[in-house]
């Protein structure tokens, strides 16, 4: 097999597949990544490049990576967790330490399920879209957009100044929204603090930074990462529940920090001695209201704390609506306090109930064995004709039948000797074609001898495919109603237009016309810009490989459509 072409991950100049450098930058490949990494110039999927390494953390390695096809700069997670990684070698396979065969495995298909579950919901406001998540070397990629602009802590910093609680919202609105969206789902993000989050040119905010729970959990077994000042008290121990309110607590932290000047006093250290002050306290210019609910969102308890982010966006919007977040999270905080107190009251009576009950039982239990000693002895020598042999009762206790293959099913007699199966299917993203998903009556259930024992399984159909349609020439709307209407997640990019395309219509797409592929899958569709727009970041000069699309014509500004 010839090598493919890939990018330089550099200068974005095309090269062979194994160069050890670029004849265009005179930049060597060898030594620029630490043992254990990926070396650079290493190509994932037949379609990303890998650069230099970025950052490391407990969950694994983030590059720099271009995306051959389109030309455009992407960042590359790999999920490499350094408590459960043995030593890879040069094969760049991830290999698990003795021992941590099962938890390896397990905590990968959780990386891969929180990815490809962001990919369905991004591009949105306020996130950073998840284009791909690539399988190989024995571990999972996650390929991120290069959404450009700078941290905002490193912002804050050259501001030299508080933020108005009015520009803090309007900059954060995007986060807010996209946050919820994550909430919609399921997802909880864990990390959102400054470091996470990053101002764009044209001041809105993105989101950056996702994880799953290991990552952003004390005692979870990764190395932990947390946020001193924005993490939450309940990511701190592995045995406290986490939900949506984890990340109204971040958030407040972060908003705290902007409107401050300084960030919230750790929630480890308030947990001894909660100093932390308000937020009128520190910055007095702050409006009393904006004060209160940044408290209501920084509260220890989250049963005391505003649940939602919504419901904190609306106590940072008027007094009136802090005032009523407020009573609405008091009112819960006094009746689980009333609840507190109650509980050792109900405990107390079920101890002393139970112990009634027990000496009951042993009281009917000696008054029968004495009774028994004081009847004849039964006749030994023959037995009545009258009675009659006790019936046998057959009891079955259905099985845990969930995850599994109904093949294995359909070929245990043990099973099929027994029970009836009525069977019906479901597309699913989680589990292998096949596979049990769902099953009624429940396992350990307990069905009697002759009692109906028909057994009600749903069955795994795989992913739902469906075909990439041909949507060259098609106006951007045009390609969106397309693509959505097959299930898939269109994400524009704007490509620069020198006149050889119409303006506003898709000139490429990430997924060749014909192709199958997962529905909910996020495509990249690039749209011809007018010819008059202007690039915001001047691209690097390239040979033209004479592919339909140059390196003069991708708008490396990293702006999206949305």
């Amino acid at each position: 097999m010839e090598p493919q072409k890939i990018l330089c991950p550099y200068c974005r100049a095309e090269l062979t597949e194994g160069a050890a450098s670029c004849p265009h930058c005179r930049r060597s490949f060898a030594g620029r990544n630490p043992a254990g990494a990926l070396p650079v110039g290493t190509l994932l999927a037949g379609r990303y490049t890998v650069g230099e390494m970025l950052s490391i953390d407990g969950e694994g390695i983030l590059y720099r990576g271009v995306e051959n096809r389109g030309r455009f700069r992407v960042t590359i997670k790999e999920y490499l967790p350094i408590t459960l990684s043995a030593e890879r070698g040069s094969d760049c396979q991830l290999r698990a330490k003795p021992g941590s065969e099962v938890l390896l495995k397990t905590t990968r298909m959780d990386f891969a399920d929180l990815y490809r579950s962001i990919q369905r919901i991004t591009p949105a406001t306020g996130l950073e879209a998840v284009l791909d998540v690539v399988e190989a070397n024995n571990t999972v990629y996650a390929v991120l957009e290069n959404p450009g602009g700078v941290p905002l802590d490193q912002w804050l910093d050259k501001q030299r100044r508080t933020i108005t609680p009015e520009e803090a919202c309007a900059m954060l609105q995007p986060v807010f929204n996209g946050v919820a969206a994550m909430h919609q789902v399921g997802l909880v993000h864990r990390g959102i603090c400054p470091e996470n989050i990053r101002v764009l040119d044209n001041g809105r905010a993105r989101l950056t930074g996702y994880a799953t729970i290991g990552l952003r959990t004390a005692g979870s077994g990764l190395h932990g990462q947390l946020y001193e000042g924005y993490s939450a008290p309940e990511q701190y121990s592995a045995v406290e529940f986490e939900g949506r309110y984890t990340d109204v607590y971040s958030l407040s932290a972060v908003l705290y920090r902007m409107v401050c000047g300084q960030s919230p006093v750790p929630a480890a250290q308030r947990m001894v001695t909660d100093s932390n002050p308000k937020a009128r306290t520190v910055n007095p210019a702050v409006p009393p209201y904006v004060s209160e609910a940044l408290a209501l969102g920084l509260q220890l308890d989250p049963a005391r704390r505003i649940q939602t982010v919504p419901q904190l966006s609306r106590a940072l919007s008027s007094p009136s609506a802090a005032e009523e977040e407020a009573r609405t999270v008091h009112a819960a905080g006094r009746r689980k306090a009333r609840e507190k107190k109650q509980k050792p009251a109900l405990t107390l009576t079920a101890i002393l109930t139970g112990i009634l009950v027990l000496l009951a039982v042993l009281t009917l239990l000696t008054l029968w064995s004495l009774l028994g000693r004081s009847q004849p002895p039964a006749d030994q020598t023959a037995p009545s004709e009258s009675t009659s042999a006790p019936s046998v009762v057959t009891v079955n206790y259905v099985p845990n039948f969930v995850g599994m293959s109904y093949s294995q099913i359909q070929n245990n007699r043990e099973y099929t000797g027994i029970y009836l199966f009525y069977v019906t299917e479901e597309y699913s993203d989680s589990a292998p074609a096949g596979t049990v998903l769902t099953q009624d009556p429940a396992p350990g259930t307990a069905i009697t001898e002759g009692e109906n024992s028909t057994i009600r399984l749903v069955i795994s159909k795989g992913p739902q495919m469906v075909e990439m349609p041909n949507t060259i020439g098609f106006t951007q709307e045009g390609a969106i109603r397309e693509l959505e209407s097959r299930g898939l997640v269109p994400s524009c990019f704007m490509v620069v237009n020198d006149g050889s395309y119409a303006s506003g219509c898709v000139v490429a797409c990430s997924v060749e016309p014909g192709t199958m592929v997962e529905a909910g899958s996020t495509i990249v569709v690039y749209i011809a810009a007018d010819r008059d727009v202007q690039i915001t970041t001047t691209p690097d000069t390239v040979p033209d490989p004479g592919g339909a699309l140059t390196e003069e014509d991708i708008d490396t500004s990293g702006v999206d459509t949305d």
